[in-house]
């Protein structure tokens, strides 16, 4: 389901109906509030969404780039391939042309390294002696126990006991203590209690400055890969990857349109948008864990606010589609996350982007054979 462009808008261009759902294109400036009820929008003088939020600094194109300088021994410059077979072309149209950025080789099989890297390059000594925390479903939490590997500390990670158990023996492999708990909800209070008996920091999966310049080099790397773009579609789940790629992408050039893309059953920045501030959700109901972020976050959904041209859910059956159609056409073997930028190119952004330049974002891999099985079972051939 497309919901329409959202941001900082100076005047509407173009009004048009995608999927029974109103459509407005748009230059930058000032803001107007937007509604997702099928075939009406509606421009909102005095909505939040007016107010642009003065509090948080967009990242300059040069502090991203010296981001990029101070982890490129740390990380990895992934590799973008060209999707062109026969199949994908069937179902995007022969002139639509898909390069798939290949963040899943990262360093712990997602892009979740770059941002807990730059965050603890940015703590003192003392800080980095004690040690760090996290919560996260898996991508993050082997992020911050490889991180905390590369700075030779210690980690002590908090996953929900539903946590896929091949991301669970990963952060041990990378000499992290995991300490499981029932829920997501339940997770983020016991890192707290973590921080404050044992003076760990807290190492945050999706918000903050540090998230935004890492994830940042993704975009940054992406636009100089691949030439003149049309459009980049980014993952959502807390908004991390995407603030900061929407952001290095706009600094590059502001014409190339960036999407988002949440799963239906953790949609918290789409909630967020239409309300005009950071939102929750009361539960999370997705294969696609790794977007499973109970709530959006202050800094990251503003970031998204300025930088994002629209938003866009995917169901868990078109995830597992996509799981299949990649295997079966690319042999990439990607969690449902990982499938998710692409799984909106050919579900409810196709119309939208039919015969541009895309970029796609496969954001990660960390998923147990079974699992990957079922998923790619469930899917549908195409």
């Amino acid at each position: 389901m497309f919901y329409g462009f959202v941001g900082l808008l100076e005047d509407v261009v173009k009004v048009s109906e995608i999927q029974s759902f109103i459509l407005c294109q748009i230059k930058k400036g000032k803001g107007f509030a937007w509604s997702v009820e099928p075939g009406a929008w509606s421009l909102e003088p005095n909505s939040p969404m007016n107010k642009p939020d003065v509090t948080v600094e967009t990242p300059s194109l040069d502090q991203i780039q010296n981001a990029r300088e101070e982890l490129k021994d740390k990380v990895r410059e992934t590799p973008v391939w060209q999707f062109s077979t026969d199949k994908v072309q069937r179902l995007t149209g022969e002139e639509t042309e898909i390069h798939l950025k290949l963040e899943f080789w990262q360093h712990g099989g997602s892009f979740k390294v770059r941002g807990a890297l730059m965050n603890m390059a940015k703590m003192d000594e003392e800080a980095v002696k004690r040690g760090v925390t996290a919560v996260s479903a898996g991508n993050h939490a082997i992020a911050v126990a490889y991180a905390a590997k590369e700075m030779n500390t210690t980690a002590k990670v908090v996953m929900p006991n539903t946590a896929n158990q091949v991301r669970i023996d990963r952060c041990r492999e990378f000499g992290a203590e995991v300490v499981l708990v029932d829920d997501v909800h339940e997770a983020f209070d016991k890192v707290r209690d973590i921080e404050e008996e044992e003076g760990r920091t807290f190492v945050h999966p999706f918000d903050g400055e540090g998230v935004a310049l890492g994830t940042g080099c993704v975009g940054l790397e992406l636009m100089e890969q691949v030439e003149d773009l049309d459009a980049v579609i980014v993952p959502i789940g807390g908004g991390g990857l995407c603030a900061g790629i929407a952001t290095a992408v706009k600094h590059i050039d502001s014409d190339c349109q960036v999407f988002g893309v949440e799963p239906e059953g953790a949609d918290s920045m789409r909630r967020s948008f239409e309300a005009g501030h950071p939102e929750k959700i009361d539960e999370v109901q997705t294969i696609a864990d790794s977007l499973g972020a109970p709530y959006a976050e202050h800094y990251s959904y503003t970031l998204c606010r300025r930088h994002v041209d629209g938003l866009c859910t995917v169901s868990d059956q078109e995830l597992c589609d996509t799981m299949r159609l990649l295997f079966d056409d690319m042999k990439i073997a990607v969690e449902p996350a990982g499938a998710a930028a692409c799984a909106a190119l050919l579900g409810p952004l196709q119309e939208e982007l039919d015969g541009k330049k895309v970029g796609i974002i496969v954001c990660g891999t960390n998923i147990d054979i079974e699992s990957f099985s079922n998923y790619v079972s469930r899917g549908r051939q195409n």
